[in-house]
């Protein structure tokens, strides 16, 4: 199964992708997931141009193929002003745009770093409304970490929980009947073939 991990942490190193990366191991532990990790850092040009141009670049193209293709999604962010990033809600915008129905039915574990606890309500006024909004699965267990969580006790349960879930809620894109047999032609596309133009 393919998992995509979104992180929208700026800095270098981040605690944002630190956190994406204990997830995104924890869930590996727990399923036989092919990780692939977006970095939106690295987008963050892109998806400016996206917005002006109205047209993905290559890097951004691959990332929103990789999302819409996942089994899972793990999406982890800063959080700015009670909220999510700017840049994380931007890339989510651009995926939509591309195509609404990107993660729709995907099951998404969502989490995000801050410094202090009192911002960990960002998981549940913000983030799950996003995804629901967007016909996502969302977890019921989300992660937050603040600084002082670095370490104590807690986030590594926290983690293990969440991947738990998400491993146990992923399931393979399911094969298509064509794939299976050589030449078959669905029956609905015999009667299309048919029909009088």
């Amino acid at each position: 199964m393919k998992l995509v991990v979104v992180s929208a942490g700026l800095s270098v190193p981040s605690s944002t992708r630190l956190l994406a990366d204990r997830l995104a191991a924890a869930t590996g532990r727990h399923a036989d997931v092919e990780i692939q990790v977006v970095e939106l850092r690295d987008l963050a040009v892109e998806i400016a141009h996206n917005y002006v141009t109205g047209f993905p670049g290559p890097e951004l193209s691959a990332a929103a193929e990789a999302v819409k293709g996942a089994d899972g999604l793990i999406a982890v962010t800063p959080v700015f002003s009670a909220s999510y990033s700017g840049l994380f809600k931007s890339f989510f915008d651009v995926l939509t745009v591309l195509d609404k129905d990107a993660i729709a039915g995907t099951p998404v574990l969502i989490a995000a770093t801050g410094g202090t606890p009192r911002h960990s309500l960002v998981l549940e006024h913000a983030m799950r409304p996003l995804f629901a909004y967007l016909r996502a699965v969302v977890l019921p267990t989300a992660v937050y970490a603040a600084s002082e969580d670095w370490g104590a006790d807690g986030l590594d349960e926290r983690v293990e929980r969440a991947a738990k879930e998400l491993a146990g809620i992923m399931r393979p894109a399911p094969v298509q009947e064509e794939e299976l047999i050589e030449g078959f032609v669905p029956f609905e596309r015999q009667l299309a073939a048919l029909r009088p133009e």
